[in-house]
């Protein structure tokens, strides 16, 4: 670690500010493309964020003005090397389907194939003005199989999410918003700052509380029927830690003597 509390690996840096965890893919060169050696780079990052106790949220961005991630590093592909992906996915998050710690996506430029399907497998979506989003697979002979054709058509209208997955169209960050996959559009220079924004608004929260809620959520997406859910709601791993933890006394105490609450993850 150097004294900024950063520290720099081959293909990304990795920032830890108190319990936000900053994520930067640093591959400028190819558009903050990935290949099969930053994604076990990146898988190795997000299985310490998600072991780690003390980071409790992260944002993922992209090195330079142009690009959040390009996708898969064609060339790279092309020349022969095993592009495979980990178990973990593209980018080591887009197969993480329990991961219970919210992800923010601060995304600085294209996101395209890989890189859309990144932002999607985040919980938030940050984006800068001049942002766009496609999954383009189709043209080069692909498909989106990292979770970007599942995640789409779940998190907008369906018509809406073929009309993009069909056409490999770019969709700029104010269509996006209006869809519903992006929470705020941004100037450029403010993208990272916004997401952090709303990585500190997270943390006002208890850490078990987000997680329990966040895996409650998953767990209706997988099972629509409330008819299963909601009767197991407390026998999910993070909903039980949650109200075995010293947070869920400690929430009900600070706002019984007015102040603030200070949460333990515990």
């Amino acid at each position: 670690m150097s004294d900024n509390n950063t520290q720099h690996y081959q293909y990304c840096d990795v920032e830890q500010r108190g319990h936000v965890l900053i994520v930067t893919i640093r591959r400028s060169e190819v558009r903050n493309a990935l290949h099969r050696p930053a994604c076990l780079e990146l898988e190795k990052i997000f299985d310490r964020f998600e072991a780690d106790p003390s980071s409790w949220v992260a944002v993922i961005t992209g090195e330079g003005d142009k690009a959040f991630c390009a996708g898969n590093d064609l060339k790279f592909q092309a020349a022969g090397n095993d592009n495979t992906w980990p178990p973990s996915g593209f980018g080591g998050i887009t197969g993480r389907v329990n991961l219970q710690k919210p992800v923010i996506a601060a995304v600085n430029g294209v996101a395209l194939g890989g890189g859309f399907e990144i932002a999607l497998a985040c919980d938030l979506i940050i984006a800068s003005e001049d942002a766009e989003f496609a999954l383009p697979e189709p043209r080069v002979g692909l498909a989106a199989i990292c979770g970007g054709l599942l995640r789409l058509s779940q998190q907008i209208a369906y018509k809406e999410a073929m009309g993009i997955i069909l056409t490999s169209r770019r969709v700029k960050a104010s269509e996006g918003k209006s869809l519903g996959f992006v929470n705020e559009v941004v100037a450029k220079d403010q993208v990272l700052a916004t997401a952090l924004r709303w990585a500190e608004e997270i943390l006002k929260a208890s850490p078990l509380a987000i997680r329990a809620s966040k895996a409650l959520v998953q767990a209706g997406l997988s099972e629509p029927a409330m008819s299963e859910t909601y009767p197991r709601q407390k026998q999910l791993p993070a909903v039980a830690a949650l109200y075995a933890s010293a947070d869920r006394i400690e929430g009900p105490r600070a706002f019984a003597e007015k102040r603030s609450p200070v949460w333990s993850g515990r």
